[in-house]
């Protein structure tokens, strides 16, 4: 099996699983009904946190070619925002489980959109994954904010799609910042118009939040750029485990 490949796969089970973390941690905002303030806070933090490794790399704090950077700016904006209504509304182990329709998707939207070859192997793994998922929700209990998940999965795949799109020469760092910076002003106009007030609480869940987040964005960037995304999306499933466990 090529290297790249193995890293590729061994990353993202890696990164699936600490970001169990950061769901976790938004699970303590159970009733939270100020998504976007939220997602302020974890994109400034982020960007912050980010901002002296690109000043200490040299890398120009904005680079050219940002087209798909800000749409995945956005897109993410936007999974990010029902990704914590989910998380809020519903149970971790269940929110997860939905979340981790995204192999699935994305092996649909690699074909459609895309224009990847998809082998017989991943489509039984995209196939046993969903049957998975649907046996963990239980659908006959599932409600409304379930669809929030559902988005929010959508959007995870179809930015994991989008890496392909970005320039060669920005790399993970790169790449983790202008995410998160591009999607600031967005984020700060609706946080604006939702007038929530300022709470130190929801501010150090973020930064942590963000921190974690980070790191599985990171095993993305480098796992879908190094493979084609059929070989690798499989490896997603394997944080389902730790969501159930931290969900009991």
């Amino acid at each position: 099996m090529d290297r790249s490949l193995v890293w590729a796969i061994l990353l993202l089970v890696l990164g699936n699983n600490v970001v169990i973390l950061s769901d976790s941690l938004i699970k303590l905002l159970d009733g939270f009904e100020a998504p976007f303030q939220f997602v302020l806070y974890r994109q400034l933090s982020a960007t912050l946190m980010l901002l002296p490794v690109i000043l200490l790399l040299k890398r120009p704090l904005l680079p050219k070619n940002l087209r798909w950077h800000a749409t995945r700016a956005h897109i993410f904006l936007l999974g990010t925002v029902f990704m914590v209504i989910s998380l809020t509304t519903l149970p971790l182990a269940t929110a997860n489980a939905i979340f981790y329709a995204a192999p699935v998707i994305t092996v649909v939207l690699a074909r459609l959109l895309f224009k990847e070859r998809v082998t017989i192997l991943s489509l039984s793994t995209a196939a046993l994954g969903m049957v998975g998922v649907l046996v963990i929700v239980n659908p006959t209990s599932a409600n409304i904010f379930a669809l929030a998940a559902l988005v929010a999965a959508t959007t995870l795949a179809l930015n994991n799609l989008l890496i392909k799109k970005l320039p060669s020469e920005h790399g993970i760092i790169d790449t983790l910042y202008l995410t998160n910076l591009l999607g600031i002003p967005t984020a700060a106009a609706f946080a604006l118009f939702e007038g929530a007030a300022f709470n130190p609480d929801t501010l150090l869940i973020a930064v942590g939040s963000s921190l974690f987040a980070m790191v599985y964005a990171g095993t993305c960037v480098y796992a879908y750029r190094a493979a084609e995304s059929n070989k690798v999306t499989s490896a997603e499933y394997t944080g389902l485990i730790g969501a159930v466990l931290l969900g009991m």
